[in-house]
Formats: structure tokens, C-alpha cells, sequence
């Protein structure tokens, strides 16, 4: 009976791709991933997984022989779902790249490339989505503070756009849900974690209570409000579609949906 094997790693692109070499090197291929932390399963065989930044390159030279710059991003990027199920079929396509004779990032037909190019788009999907629905506040020390709490982690993948577009101020967006957040300032971002016990967790919809707001800033949401009512035109709404393009699960942290 041949034994089922499980690797334990740290979650990351580079304990990935030593987990590939691993398996090649030792003759042995997982059935599941579970992290470093994670209880161990009583019926399968344990490798626990060493990230070596060596035996990663050479995996992702031999990867880049086999896939194009996009294919690349895709594995990357489909990493910051956090989805449980993710690490067992990204594992199966870098092998089957690695081993087949010309390229399989378009064979949508093998379930492994079909999952991680799905999670792709959702995690891209929710990133664009909070590049558009982030709302910050004027602080009293004049920091512009934004609290979101994305489906997936992608506060790394909108940090060079809100770094560019607002490169000469000071703020902080902070992920509710991760604990976690990134301060910039002087042209350099910082990431910042949080506990439980912190002010910033007594603001359960983000905003800023009065002595932490800037002066004018209630001034500046209540325009804000006022706008978004007036470009409003009544004989045009549809709700299911707002809902569609506006899912009622950001509400929660626009400002444009909290009452004054």
C-alpha cells in the first residue's frame, strides 16, 4: 500500500517551490499542504518543509523556461486567496509544468490549472475592487486613515497604487480581518500589526470617533454624502444591479453608506 504523504510549509511562494523540489528530490508527492502550525493528520506521513531561497530559484528558473511572465503572475498572485484548497492544485500545476513538453497555462481542461487561473481573477477582482472602495479620513495629526477587510489579502497588491497616488501624504489602511496594516510616509510604506486590545478594533465600521477625526473632516463626509445623493438620479435606480456593482459586504466601511 503506497503511504499518502503531507507537507507542512510556511505558506509562501518560496516554501512552495522548495516543496517542489522536495517531492522530486525524495520521490514522494503530497496529497494535501497544511501549515507549519497545523494539527497533524493521524493517517498520513508528515514532511515538514524548509524553505530554502537556493532550491526555490532553481525551481523558478526551470518555471520560467516552461511558463510565460503572465502564467508566473497568476501563481503568484492566486497565493494572497489564503484558500485552503489552493496549495494542493498550485502544487500540481507547477509539477505539470515543470514535466510537460510545452506550456499548459491555457489547458483550462486540467482542474489544476482551471482552479488556480479561477482564484487568479477573484483575488485580481478583489483587488481592483479595493482600489475603488477604500475611503479614508482625515486624522488630527493629519495621518488619512482607511479600515477594509477584504474576502482575500490583497492590501500588499493595492499598496503601490495608493503609494503612487498618494505619495505625498501620510496614511494608514489597516486590514480589520488580518490584523495588519501598512503606514506610509516620506515616500515609504511600513507594515504595522495590531492586537485585539487596540482603539483601532473599538471603530466596528472604521470610522474614526470625534476626538480622533481632524476638525473638518465630518464637514468633508457629510459633501461627500451630499454628492453621492445628488449625481443620484431616481428615474434610473436599480438596486439589484447597485448591489452587483456595489456588494452590500464594502458597505460597511463607505462613507456614502453610514449615516452621519
Amino acid at each position: 500500500m503506497e503511504e499518502d504523504w503531507v507537507f507542512a510549509y510556511d505558506r509562501t511562494w518560496e516554501g512552495m517551490l522548495t516543496a517542489v523540489f522536495d517531492a522530486f528530490s525524495r520521490r514522494c508527492f503530497p496529497v494535501a499542504f497544511i501549515g507549519e502550525e497545523e494539527v497533524r493528520p493521524l493517517f498520513a506521513s508528515v514532511h515538514t518543509v524548509l524553505t530554502d531561497g537556493e532550491r526555490a530559484a532553481r525551481v523558478f528558473r526551470a518555471l520560467q523556461k516552461k511558463l510565460s511572465a503572465q502564467a508566473l503572475t497568476c501563481l503568484t498572485v492566486s497565493m494572497f486567496s489564503e484558500l485552503p484548497d489552493l496549495y494542493i492544485h498550485l502544487f500540481r500545476y507547477v509539477c505539470k509544468a515543470l514535466t510537460a513538453e510545452k506550456s499548459i497555462e491555457t489547458n483550462f481542461a486540467d482542474p489544476d490549472v482551471l482552479f488556480v487561473t479561477n482564484t487568479y481573477r477573484k483575488v485580481c477582482r478583489e483587488r481592483l475592487r479595493m482600489m475603488q472602495f477604500v475611503r479614508f479620513q482625515k486624522t488630527a495629526d493629519g495621518t488619512y486613515f482607511a479600515m477594509i477587510e477584504p474576502d482575500y489579502d490583497v492590501l500588499p497588491l493595492i499598496l503601490p497604487h495608493f503609494s503612487d497616488r498618494f505619495s505625498e501624504e501620510r496614511w494608514l489602511i489597516f486590514d480589520r480581518r488580518r490584523r495588519y496594516g501598512y503606514y506610509y510616509a516620506d515616500h515609504q510604506p511600513v507594515r504595522v500589526t495590531f492586537d485585539a486590545q487596540d482603539a483601532v478594533f473599538r471603530l466596528p465600521d472604521g470610522r474614526l470617533t470625534e476626538e480622533m477625526r481632524d476638525a473638518e473632516e465630518s464637514c468633508y463626509q457629510e459633501l461627500w454624502r451630499t454628492y453621492f445623493k445628488a449625481v443620484c438620479i431616481r428615474e434610473r435606480l436599480n438596486p439589484r444591479k447597485h448591489k452587483k456593482d456595489l456588494p452590500v459586504r464594502y458597505w460597511k466601511y463607505l462613507t456614502e453608506k453610514q449615516k452621519p
